[in-house]
């Protein structure tokens, strides 16, 4: 008997395939060769500890805190834009046809200049080098305007005589409103309503007063021309936004002059979602920052103001309006700004004073906490958002945990070897 070469073949061709299988199936077994390794990795919660004497601790000012978890206003973050408030432009017309020239003190600001209320812009002529503007209908109007102006001198005299003893009187009723108070014989209320009145007296003596300043300072000959010049002054304080005439120009009455802008007040306008609206507390001041400040720690407080509703279909939002003071010319007319606005309901979160809070190279927020008489150890923590001076944590260490509230960034220096 014989085996067929075929045969043979075939058992030698298997024999090596198992082999093949057996090799591939213990090397697959075997534990693949990591591609790199740390050795003794950093953890968090094992950072170095700062130790400082006692004396270091008092010469720093050390003072700490406990991390404390309780109900804080929640805020949340919009987008919003400096706008105009109403009123904020006043355009200046010519009251009376004439020439324009440099008032006597200073010249004529240009535009971008700061101007103060009563500051003299213009002087106004009825004759320039030997040229008058003044047509024959002019001066019949001027003569019509000389009588109806005696009147208004008259009247101008009368209101301001009526407004200095209204404000004599709401003087007085406000020093018997105080002395009842002081007596217990009197209410807050009274004394309030007292300020109001004396207030708007005061408002209506300055009007009146404009009003006969104005009029005093028009004189109109025999010919209808102005005696005197006139002086046009700047209505308000703000900047020059628009010069419409220059010097030397004959202008006609109703023309317009010049228009001053005043950016001291300023509203920002926040457009909220409609399905939030309900959620703000609208009653509530919004933090207005730049957009670089999202932390909002160089916010300043805008409260709410009453303004025409408006509201925006595409995007379905409504307006919400809010004054800020300007009085340095921060906030532009036009700037994209952040609002930080009240929410209406309050949660409990970790709180803790901002100035416990320090910043790494990387942007990592850190604070210090208190592990043994003057030693401290860094714990990482990260911050949702902030009220006022108080950083509201998403994360941190324990409730209870003594943090450093003054000193922090010393200790910081200390640690990372740029501080003794």
């Amino acid at each position: 008997m014989y085996s067929r070469p075929s045969a043979v073949a075939g058992t030698l061709l298997l024999t090596l395939v198992a082999a093949g299988c057996n090799q591939k199936s213990a090397g697959s077994t075997a534990k693949a060769e990591a591609a790199s390794k740390v050795t003794n990795p950093p953890k968090e919660d094992q950072l170095s500890t700062v130790e400082i004497s006692a004396a270091a601790g008092e010469r720093l000012g050390i003072e700490t805190t406990p991390l404390e978890n309780r109900p804080t206003p929640r805020k949340r973050m919009y987008g919003g834009e400096v706008t105009l408030p109403t009123g904020a432009s006043l355009i200046v017309t010519a009251p009376l046809p004439g020439f324009l020239r440099s008032p006597a003190q200073g010249g004529i600001p240009k535009m971008g200049e700061r101007v103060h209320k009563g500051q003299a812009i213009y002087e106004l002529v009825s004759r320039l080098n030997g040229r008058s503007i003044l047509t024959p209908a002019d001066q019949v109007n001027m003569l019509q305007a000389k009588i109806t102006l005696g009147r208004a001198q008259n009247d101008a005299t009368g209101q301001l005589e009526q407004t200095i003893v209204q404000v004599d009187a709401a003087k007085i009723e406000l020093e018997r409103a105080e002395r009842l108070l002081r007596e217990n014989a009197g209410t807050g209320r009274a004394v309030d309503q007292a300020k109001a009145a004396l207030a708007l007296a005061e408002k209506a003596h300055d009007a009146a007063l404009a009003q006969k300043k104005l009029v005093d300072n028009v004189d109109i000959d025999e010919e209808g021309m102005l005696k005197n010049p006139l002086v046009i002054e700047a209505p308000q304080d703000g900047i020059i936004r628009v010069e419409h005439a220059i010097a030397d120009e004959g202008v006609a009455a109703g023309a317009p002059l010049f228009e001053v802008l005043n950016t001291r007040v300023m509203w920002v306008k926040v457009p909220v979602y409609a399905g939030e609206e309900q959620e703000i507390a609208k009653d509530q001041a919004a933090h207005i920052s730049n957009l670089e400040d999202r932390l909002g720690a160089k916010a300043v407080a805008a409260p709410p103001v009453s303004a025409p509703p408006t509201a925006f279909a595409l995007s379905s939002t409504v307006d919400l309006y809010y004054e800020i003071d300007n009085p340095d010319g921060r906030f532009r007319p036009g700037q994209k700004v952040n609002a930080n606005l009240a929410l209406n309901d309050d949660l409990e979160s970790l709180v803790i004073p901002y100035s416990a809070v320090v910043t790494d190279i990387n942007g990592g927020t850190w604070v210090y906490e208190v592990v043994g008489e003057h030693k401290f150890t860094r714990r990482r923590v990260q911050i949702k958002y902030m009220v006022d001076s108080i950083a509201v944590l998403a994360s941190g260490p324990a409730v209870g945990s003594k943090i450093v509230t003054q000193g922090a960034i010393e200790l910081f220096g200390t640690e990372m070897g740029f501080a003794k």
